[in-house]
């Protein structure tokens, strides 16, 4: 786009005395549209200051010292980057959840302060000297594992999405919850450092008859689900750490479980142990809970893997068009719990063109993918939608589509292509258009 600064606010010529006299660099890589005023412009007409040139505290006076902030923590002026919740959604704050703010995040990596909680008996404060990890069952030695114990195996570095089954489950009967923090924040995406779970089982011998595995956390809702071993030999983890530092204790500090691709309710946190078996345990998480209710009454059980799924994350409800007609940056993620995303395509106008949007960033199995579309937007109304096409040729569906097959009953494994509808004035609304 043509570098021109010519508007009746502020001409260049007026703009290149004025950085010269405060001395301002302009970078030659700035993009602004022929036309258009930019927040610094308008900023100048109302308040009849250049911010340019105008004095700020910031550069007047000495700010702390390195040792004002022992842990780093964000810029007061991200304040509303935060977790949600919403308090109707379950019966109390210990057996409840909130939201990862994706509206206000870039890249693929998310803050450990901002994953999103799901817990069943509120978080468990564990002291990681006295935790245990316990593998027994179908094994040929029983063992007990302190955490310096599993710090001496093997390290492996990852990076993954976490996924609720429930994430955009209050779409199923239509649109419920304004904002993509509410209808599709159930989800993170980290760095986890730690072990193979094989090489755990290794140490204590899985005995001929092994086919399933029962992990256990010790919070005092006692969460467990039955996971097949050919998962647990494939790729899981018992991590330790998540982006470098020691786990969250609202994600498991000290010790959880890592089960690429599948439901986050598998994830068990505070994990404390490990049964071997012959068969699936049938526990209160995949038989009242965790399983998809069809429209004929019957449930599908033992539906793991997150299927593909996107969402556009700017402009969203929360996060709407400030800047008025012109060059505006669309961008939002993909992911899938069967490989990677090969392509998301973007429609502006509810599905009747289709464009390739610009996957950015590295494309890891398992992982959250970055995408943005840029466009000239001329003021009128648009129905956004991202639709993403997996590695194994997965194309994400509509909520119609999936509502053909299964009916409106469950609250889990909701994919469907999420719209929403931006008006003249760059505010946005969660809808569904048919």
């Amino acid at each position: 786009m043509t570098t021109k600064l010519n508007t009746p606010e502020l001409s260049r010529r007026a703009l290149l005395k004025s950085a010269a006299a405060g001395g301002v660099t302009l970078a030659a890589s700035a993009t602004v549209t022929a036309g258009a005023t930019t927040a610094a412009q308008a900023l100048e007409k109302e308040t009849k200051e250049n911010p340019i040139t105008t004095k700020q505290d910031w550069n007047q006076v000495l700010g702390d010292g390195v040792d004002a902030n022992p842990y780093g923590k964000p810029s007061e002026y991200e304040k509303n980057v935060i977790r949600r919740s919403v308090p109707w959604l379950t019966a109390s704050p210990e057996s409840s959840i909130n939201f990862t703010p994706l509206h206000e995040l870039d890249g693929i990596i998310t803050p450990n302060g901002l994953c999103f909680e799901r817990h069943h008996a509120g978080i468990a404060e564990v002291d990681p000297t006295e935790h245990r990890l316990m593998i027994n069952g179908l094994v040929d030695k029983p063992l007990v594992f302190t955490m310096e114990d599993l710090k001496r195996f093997p390290r492996t570095n990852k990076i993954y999405f976490l996924e609720c089954a429930a994430n955009s489950g209050m779409e199923w009967r239509g649109a419920q919850l304004n904002g993509c923090q509410f209808t599709h924040g159930m989800i993170h995406c980290v760095n986890y450092t730690g072990v193979l779970l094989k090489d755990i089982l290794a140490e204590a011998g899985l005995k001929t008859n092994a086919k399933w595995l029962m992990p256990e956390g010790a919070d005092a809702s006692g969460m467990n689900r039955s996971v097949p071993i050919e998962k647990a030999l494939k790729d899981c983890m018992v991590a330790f750490k998540m982006n470098g530092e020691a786990l969250r204790p609202e994600q498991g500090y000290p010790l959880r479980l890592v089960i690429p691709g599948w439901e986050g309710n598998m994830w068990v946190k505070w994990l404390r142990r490990i049964e071997v078996g012959d068969m699936p345990w049938h526990a209160r998480e995949e038989t009242s809970k965790y399983t998809d209710l069809m429209e004929n009454g019957k449930a599908r059980r033992f539906t793991w893997e997150m299927d593909c799924k996107s969402i556009i994350t700017n402009p969203s409800p929360q996060a709407p068009i400030t800047h008025g007609k012109g060059h505006t940056v669309l961008t939002g993620l993909a992911w899938s719990g069967r490989g990677t995303i090969d392509r998301v395509d973007i429609t502006l106008d509810g599905g009747k063109n289709w464009q390739k949007a610009r996957i950015d960033g590295p494309s890891l199995d398992k992982a959250l993918h970055r995408f943005y579309f840029e466009f000239e937007w001329d003021g009128r109304p648009l129905l956004l939608q991202s639709r993403a096409i997996d590695s194994t040729g997965y194309v994400q569906p509509t909520k119609d589509e999936l509502r053909e097959v299964r009916g409106t009953n469950s609250i889990y494994h909701n994919n469907g292509i999420q719209t929403w509808h931006v008006n003249g004035k760059g505010e946005a609304e969660n809808v569904e258009i048919s």
